[in-house]
C-alpha cells in the first residue's frame, strides 16, 4: 500500500469518525446541557455567584422623570365645564437602588432584603426647576379627608367649615418639589391636632426618599433555576390582604431586578410591584436588540387593568361591587389609606376611550406610555425597561360638601411618572463574553460536524484524483504498447527508388517508394 493510499483511508476514517461523533452529539445536546446547567449554577443569589454584587447594587444608571398635568381652567370645571390640562416635565432624578441587610435564611436557600432608593435631581434632563415651577392640580388630601367622613353628617359639616376657614379648596397650586416630597397641608394640620395618627405632611413621594418599602425575601434559586429572584414574602406576608381573593393577594413572580434564564417567548412573567401592592403579568411582544445584545420584549397586555366583564379574574381587585372601575384603571386606595387614588398607565393608555374623551389634553401614545422590560433570553438579565404608570384621583359628587356638587365621576390625572434604564457599556461587555462562551460551548458539536464535512471533502478530492492518476498510468501503458508494434514489421519492408530517373532527378528531389520485401524477392 502506498503512502497516498495510506493517507486517503486515514482522512476517510477521521471524517466518519467526527461525522458520527459530531451529529451524536447535535443529538444528544450533551454540551449544550452542560453549559445550560453551568449557566444555571452560575445564576444564583448566593454569594460568589455571577450575579449576586451586580444584584445587590445594579450598576446601570436608573433615571426617574415625572410629568405633571397642570390644570388651566379650574374654575370653569368647578361649574360644569370639561377639564383642561397640560403636561409639564420631564423632571429627573437620579435613583440609586440599593439592597441592603441582605441575609441568607432557611440554609442559604432564600436571601432577606430591604431595597433603598434614593433621588438626586438633574437639572441638564429637567425642564425647569422643581422648587419654582408651580402646578394647579387636585387637593389630594382635600379629597382623601372627604372621602373619609363621607357618610357622617357631623363629620362632613365639621371639615367643611374647616376647610372654608382655612380656605382649603378642591384644587391646589404648588411647586413641583412640594407636590413630591411634601408639604404640610393646613386642612391636615387641623385633623393632626386632634388625631396624631394622621400625618399632617403630604407629599406623592413622601418618606418616599433614602428609606426602603420593607423587607423582601426572594428565591436564591438554587433549588430551582426557574425560582431565581422569585418573591417569598414582603413586610413578612406571603400574600397581601388588600383585595378581596386569594388570587388577586397571591404575591407572584420577582420584583422586576431579576428574571430566571432561558427565557420562553410563550411563558407569562409575573412581577410584585409594591406601589400597586399587587402582582401584574407580561407577554412577549417582539424581539429586539439593545447595544448588540438580543433581547425579549415583555409587556403588560390589557388584561391586567381590564374590568371584571372583560377579564373576570380582575374581579377581585373591586374594592367594592359598587367600586369596580372600567378597563384600564386600578383603585388602589386599599394600600393609600382610604385616598381616591386610581393607578392606570399613562395617558390612559389601553384604557377605555372614555377616560380619554373625559379630559381634553390627553394623547395616549404606544411609544411614549407603554411599560416593557428587554430582557436577554439567554441570562434573563433586563438589558432595557420602562416602567410607567400614572396617579389619577377619583373625584365625585360627596354629600356634605357643597363645593362638589357640580361635579360629575370623573378619573383625574394628577402625574406620571417614567422609571428607565438601560445596560451600560461595562455589564455589556460581561454578558457578551459571557454569550460568546455560551454560543461556542452548546454550538461545539456543531464545529466537529464542520470538520468532518470538510474532511469529507478532503476524502472526495483525493479519491478523485487518486482516481484519475490510476486512469492515467492504464491510458501511459496502453500507448506504448500501441507505438512498439511496428519494430517487428520494419525487417519485412524495404526502400527502393521508383525508377532511375526519378532517383537522379535534381528538380523532384528523390522519390521513395515501399516495397514489401516479398515482392522483391518474387
Amino acid at each position: 500500500m502506498t503512502r497516498r493510499s495510506c493517507a486517503i483511508y486515514v482522512v476517510g476514517i477521521v471524517c466518519a469518525h467526527l461525522l458520527i461523533i459530531g451529529i451524536g452529539l447535535v443529538v444528544a445536546q450533551v454540551f449544550r446541557t452542560l453549559i445550560h446547567n453551568r449557566l444555571k449554577k452560575e445564576i444564583t443569589l448566593t454569594e460568589g455567584s455571577r450575579v449576586f454584587e451586580t444584584w445587590k447594587n445594579p450598576p446601570p444608571p436608573v433615571f426617574m422623570e415625572y410629568f405633571f398635568f397642570n390644570v388651566t381652567n379650574v374654575d370653569e370645571f368647578l361649574v360644569g365645564a370639561k377639564p383642561v390640562v397640560a403636561q409639564v416635565g420631564p423632571y429627573t432624578y437620579r435613583e440609586y437602588r440599593v439592597k441592603v441587610n441582605v441575609t441568607a435564611v432557611e440554609n442559604a436557600t432564600k436571601v432577606s432584603a430591604y431595597n433603598t432608593k434614593t433621588f438626586v435631581f438633574l437639572r441638564e434632563k429637567s425642564v425647569g426647576d422643581p422648587a419654582v415651577d408651580a402646578i394647579t392640580t387636585i387637593n389630594i388630601p382635600a379629597w382623601a379627608v372627604m372621602n373619609k367622613v363621607k357618610g357622617s353628617f357631623w363629620k362632613s359639616s365639621m371639615v367643611s367649615i374647616w376647610m372654608n376657614s382655612i380656605g382649603s379648596g378642591l384644587f391646589t397650586t404648588r411647586t413641583v418639589d412640594e407636590l413630591l416630597w411634601g408639604y404640610k397641608d393646613p386642612l391636615l394640620s387641623r385633623i393632626a391636632a386632634s388625631s396624631p395618627d394622621v400625618e399632617e405632611v403630604f407629599g406623592l413621594m413622601y418618606k418616599k426618599n433614602g428609606t426602603h418599602d420593607g423587607e423582601f425575601v426572594y428565591h436564591t434559586g438554587e433549588q430551582s433555576y426557574m425560582d431565581y429572584g422569585r418573591v417569598e414574602s414582603w413586610r413578612g406576608q406571603s400574600q397581601v390582604s388588600f383585595w378581596t381573593s386569594n388570587q388577586s393577594n397571591s404575591i407572584n413572580g420577582t420584583d422586576g431586578s431579576a428574571f430566571h434564564p432561558f427565557l420562553s417567548k410563550d411563558e407569562r412573567l409575573y412581577v410584585f410591584t409594591s406601589d400597586l401592592c399587587r402582582s401584574i403579568h407580561m407577554e412577549f411582544e417582539k424581539d429586539v436588540v439593545v447595544k448588540g445584545i438580543p433581547a425579549y420584549r415583555f409587556t403588560p397586555p390589557r388584561s391586567v387593568f381590564a374590568s371584571k366583564e372583560e377579564n373576570p379574574a380582575n374581579e377581585g381587585f373591586c374594592v367594592s361591587p359598587q367600586e369596580c372601575l372600567g378597563t384600564g384603571l386600578l383603585k388602589v386606595s386599599p394600600c393609600r389609606k382610604g385616598a381616591p387614588v386610581v393607578a392606570s398607565f399613562p395617558h390612559f393608555y389601553l384604557a377605555d376611550h372614555k377616560y380619554v374623551a373625559a379630559i381634553e389634553g390627553l394623547t395616549p401614545k404606544r411609544e411614549h406610555h407603554q411599560t416593557y422590560l428587554d430582557l436577554n433570553p439567554t441570562t434573563g438579565v433586563p438589558v432595557r425597561a420602562n416602567k410607567r404608570a400614572q396617579i389619577n384621583i377619583l373625584i365625585n359628587r360627596i354629600s356634605g360638601f357643597p363645593k362638589t356638587r357640580g361635579l360629575n365621576d370623573t378619573i383625574f390625572p394628577v402625574m406620571f411618572l417614567n422609571e428607565s434604564v438601560v445596560i451600560d457599556d461595562a455589564s455589556v461587555a460581561r454578558l457578551n463574553k459571557l454569550l460568546l462562551i455560551v454560543t461556542v460551548v452548546s454550538n461545539f458539536p456543531l464545529i466537529i460536524v464542520g470538520l468532518g464535512a470538510i474532511m469529507l471533502v478532503v476524502f472526495i478530492i483525493l479519491l478523485v484524483r487518486a482516481h484519475k492518476q490510476k486512469n492515467e498510468v492504464k491510458r501511459i501503458v496502453f500507448t506504448k504498447a500501441v507505438y512498439a508494434a511496428p519494430t517487428t514489421a520494419e525487417e519485412d519492408t524495404s526502400y527502393t527508388p521508383v525508377s532511375d530517373k526519378e532517383k537522379d532527378d535534381p528538380q523532384n528531389g528523390t522519390y521513395i517508394g515501399l516495397t514489401p520485401t516479398a515482392d522483391l524477392k518474387s
